[in-house]
């Protein structure tokens, strides 16, 4: 009885250390200068293109709502506004793209199977890969298979940089120590 439990214990940790792993993986992004590359990208950059006029843009993984990505662009924009001696940037344009990817797990696939005709392999919940041919059955009906699509969000923006106070009447003006101050509290930064 004392081994058994002890398997038991065993294979429990194993379970929640492997949950914890998964879920640590499950983060939005954190604030911090681009990595990776295509759909992998986050994080932010930013290219000057003039003397007070810069691209920024800020790219976030598949965890990392619109909101976040958007408000992490302004925080950048006001950030690079104040390292460069500049008071207030003004929005000159800006975007967000969403970009979608579909998966299925791990998805039907054609084939030619058993002596001629159609045949599909395809992953059923609970039942693992499995097969379907003409003869057999309907694969679509039967089973589950697993589809999702996941979406990422990327803003950029372009800025103009300028000093002193903005006219009241510029609505894509920003005053960038108040942004810093407001949504500051907000961004998470890299842990250390």
């Amino acid at each position: 009885m004392i081994k058994h439990l002890k398997g038991r214990g065993t294979i429990l940790a194993a379970i929640a250390s492997g949950a914890l792993l998964v879920s640590g993986c499950a983060t939005e992004t954190t604030y911090r200068p681009a990595t990776g590359k295509g759909f992998y990208r986050t994080g932010y950059s930013d290219r000057q293109i003039e003397t007070d006029r810069w691209l920024v843009t800020f790219a976030g993984n598949t965890v990392t709502d619109r909101d976040t990505v958007e408000r992490y662009l302004l925080y950048r924009a006001a950030e690079l506004t104040l390292q460069n001696g500049y008071d207030y940037f003004v929005m000159v344009d800006r975007s967000t793209d969403r970009q979608a990817q579909t998966y299925s797990t791990p998805g039907p696939s054609f084939g030619m199977g058993g002596w001629w005709g159609p045949s599909w392999r395809y992953y059923g919940r609970g039942f693992g890969w499995r097969a379907w041919d003409p003869w057999w059955g309907d694969p679509f009906w039967g089973d589950d298979i697993d589809i999702r699509t996941v979406d990422r969000y990327e803003a950029s923006a372009e800025i103009l940089m300028r000093k002193g106070t903005p006219a009241r009447d510029e609505v894509r003006a920003f005053n960038a120590r108040d942004v810093i101050d407001k949504i500051g509290p907000t961004v998470v930064m890299p842990k250390p």
